[in-house]
């Protein structure tokens, strides 16, 4: 068997723990799911009339601020659940099972392959039930078509892929699961300072720069785009660019750090 195969073989087992462990303790999914749900509904049916209102300039409309707002959910619930990832990471460096994998004939490289195609299929099905949430209280995308939606999943599996790396090599250098979950506390936080909730020019003149120039708002502008139809720009290239930034980043920081011998 090449070494091509015994790599695939052996990343696909620890891609089935990683399922079976998020299968058996579901908790820390779940937890992480609620907070963009519950931000959904909160700026929906809260402050859905005033934001919209806010943004268009003219009365009321929460159907409009539905559209708006279920993007930046999207790539919020993204965040959110590669936190999970981290703190799987961590416990699997802290509990010693690590120091057994590295004394077993297996591919040492596909302990955190596993991690990381696990975590992408977890954000997937997190955003699949987010939208479901979203298209139960009215989100409608009527101008995207088939190619459209493509383009849209396909940057949600890269934004995910990106983060997850980053999200791996955080948890590799926590020292407990505690940290891990405070390390990787800015993928919850970023989206909340970016144009997920309300547009970059109605926040004041020196915040802009912080929502502007983050990975966030340019990822959310491009899905608002596909999916809305409204104006692109720069923002697909720019998104692209920090997915791939910051994928090759966490790949070479995960990678070294946990090839480092244990002393």
């Amino acid at each position: 068997m090449s070494a091509l195969s015994l790599a695939v073989r052996d990343s696909h087992t620890m891609l089935r723990r990683n399922l079976l462990h998020a299968r058996r303790y579901p908790s820390l999914t779940l937890n992480l799911l609620l907070t963009p749900v519950m931000l959904l509904l909160l700026f929906v049916y809260v402050f859905g009339d005033v934001m919209s209102a806010g943004i268009g300039g003219g009365g009321a409309d929460r159907s409009a601020y539905i559209a708006y707002v279920v993007p930046g959910i999207l790539l919020m619930t993204i965040g959110g659940t590669v936190v999970g990832t981290a703190v799987s990471v961590s416990n699997d460096m802290t509990e010693g099972i690590i120091a057994r994998f590295r004394t077993m004939a297996i591919h040492r490289g596909s302990v955190i392959v596993g991690h990381v195609v696990g975590s992408v299929l977890q954000s997937v099905l997190s955003v699949v039930l987010v939208g479901a949430v979203g298209v139960a209280i009215g989100f409608r995308s009527t101008d995207a078509g088939a190619l459209e939606w493509l383009a849209a999943f396909g940057l949600l599996v890269l934004f995910a892929m990106a983060l997850t790396w980053i999200a791996v090599g955080m948890g590799l250098i926590s020292p407990n699961a505690e940290a891990a979950s405070n390390n990787a506390l800015p993928m919850v936080l970023l989206p909340l300072l970016s144009s997920a909730f309300v547009p970059v020019e109605a926040m004041p003149g020196w915040f802009q720069p912080i929502a502007e120039y983050q990975p966030f708002t340019p990822a959310i502008e491009t899905l608002r785009g596909l999916l809305l139809g409204s104006e692109i720009g720069n923002n697909g290239w720019i998104a692209i660019a920090w997915c791939v930034g910051l994928a090759v980043l966490g790949y070479f920081w995960s990678t070294s750090k946990f090839n480092r011998d244990p002393r």
